[in-house]
Parts: C-alpha cells; sequence; structure tokens
C-alpha cells in the first residue's frame, strides 16, 4: 500500500508515530504538538478507537483533545467493515485537521479498515497536509509494511516477526512501539532484513517521531527512539538459515535519539538537539 499522491502545491502532513503510554495527565508534551501541527487553536481532531477493546477510549481522548486546546475533538468508534463505509463519519475525516489512531490489537485496525474507504480517505488527508498520527498499535500501522507479532529479544530470528500491510502513509520506515520496555530490538532487524530499504523506528513508550514533509524526523517525549539503518547493509543470512536461527547482518548503523534530536530519512544522518 502506497502513500497517495501529492496534488498541486500541496504538502504532506505530519506522520505522528507513538511508542504508547504517552502522558496523558502531565504535561502532555507530545498530545500538545501533536495538536501544535494540526492546526493548533484551529485543529479539528478525529479519533479512531478502533483498535481498543475498551468502550470509552475513544471518549477519553475526545476530552484530553479538548482539555489541551483543540476546537473540536470527535470519535469515529468503527467497529465493523459496514461502519467504514458510513458517510457522515468519512465527511468528519475529510474536514480533520488531525487523525488520531489510538491503541490496542492492531490486528483489528486492518481486519476492519484495511482496504476501506477509512484507509483511503487517511491516505489521501495526509497528502492534503493533514496530521495523521497513532499511539502503540495506531502507530504501527500507519507505514506500508506493518510489525503484527513477533518474538521479544536483542537478536534478529529468522521467522522471529511477522509483517502485514498498513495503512501506508510512508513507506520509508517500519515502527515498533514499546520498544525498549517489550525488548523488542530483534524483532525490528529481523523486520529489517528482510526489506533494508525501509529505516527501522523503535519506540520507547511517551516517545513520538514528528515526520514533516520534507522527510525529517524528530523526537519528542520522555523516552528514546532507536533508528536501524540498513542502507549500507554488507551481508544478511535471513535467506538461508532455517526458522528460528539466529539471523547474521553485518554494517548495520544504529542511533539513540532523545527528546530533540533528529534523524533525516532521506541522506539517512542523525543530528543531536544541538547541532
Amino acid at each position: 500500500m502506497s502513500p497517495a499522491k501529492i496534488e498541486g502545491d500541496k504538502r504532506r502532513g505530519f506522520i505522528v508515530p507513538i511508542g504508547g503510554a504517552e502522558d496523558k495527565e502531565g504535561t502532555s508534551d507530545i498530545l500538545r504538538k501533536f495538536i501544535e501541527v494540526s492546526e493548533g487553536k484551529r485543529a479539528r481532531i478525529v479519533i479512531i478507537p478502533t483498535a481498543s477493546s475498551l468502550e470509552d477510549t475513544g471518549r477519553r481522548y475526545e476530552k484530553i483533545f479538548r482539555k489541551l486546546g483543540a476546537d473540536e475533538a470527535k470519535s469515529l468508534p468503527f467497529a465493523s467493515r459496514e461502519d467504514a463505509g458510513k458517510r457522515e463519519w468519512l465527511d468528519y475525516i475529510e474536514r480533520a485537521t488531525g487523525i488520531f489512531i489510538t491503541g490496542g490489537n492492531q490486528l483489528r485496525l486492518t481486519t476492519i479498515l484495511g482496504g476501506t474507504a477509512v484507509a483511503r480517505a487517511i491516505r489521501r488527508a495526509n497528502a492534503h497536509g493533514v496530521t495523521v498520527g497513532g499511539t502503540s498499535a495506531g502507530a504501527a500501522i500507519l507505514s506500508e509494511h506493518m510489525i503484527a507479532y513477533g518474538a521479544e529479544g536483542n537478536t534478529p530470528h529468522a521467522g522471529a516477526v511477522t509483517l502485514v500491510p498498513g495503512f501506508g502513509l510512508t513507506n520509508r520506515i517500519m515502527i515498533d512501539q514499546h520498544f525498549r520496555q517489550r525488548d523488542r530490538l530483534g524483532r525490528l532487524l529481523t523486520a529489517i532484513a528482510y526489506n533494508p530499504f525501509a529505516v527501522g523506528v523503535g519506540l520507547d513508550e511517551d516517545t513520538a517521531a514528528f515526520i514533516d514533509h520534507t522527510k525529517k524526523l524528530s523526537v519528542v517525549g520522555a523516552g528514546a527512539l532507536t533508528i536501524v539503518d540498513a542502507s549500507e547493509l554488507g551481508h544478511s543470512s535471513i535467506a538461508d538459515v532455517s526458522e528460528g536461527k539466529p539471523v547474521t547482518m553485518t554494517n548495520v548503523r544504529l542511533h539513540i535519539l532523545a527528546h530533540g534530536a533528529s534523524f533525516d530519512l532521506e541522506t539517512r544522518k542523525a543530528a543531536t538537539k544541538d547541532a
């Protein structure tokens, strides 16, 4: 699933994956920044709580975004593929300045919304300048290739990760969330071994990547972001080893970036906040 084409002189909106468990009661830096890049006080935020099994998830985020200064926040509780065709709800997406996808089970997102008018509307909106972000499962689905599940641990193993199609807002990254908290370096390395073109982005909890139209990724939050860059990969044994066996990977670059640091997805260069 490829990103929608940008028309005329428009700029693609921010893409904002969040590692989960973002601060909602304290300074709420990530959610405040999300509102800021979604037209600030004029922000009209659409919330998609489909991944969550909790009935109040959407309403909770409505209250949070309004409290933090958004002009409007509306939850659209898509619970079936039939819901995904509701014209009134699609109209909300088309009028939004920011679209926020909550956490939960990312396979609920793919099975309910994958290939529907909602997924197409989200891609079009981002291509027209609308900010699209998500937390936890809502972060995983933003890219073309989504990590559905996989093994924990630091070492890549053949078969250690299962990939499925995401919403396709970008094909330049593969996202993993709750990264340090759930020991997911090995599965992100495995995913990148399958497709070295993409940059692996591992997000700690309460940490976000704000990716702008120039493809610059800026880190916001209390944790760190792990970049796995295999653009100069020397060798990978992923095609030769049997399932469950460790994978050899050489010349893989890894960056650990905290709040204020950045990474250019075009040049593959990292910068500190003082640079």
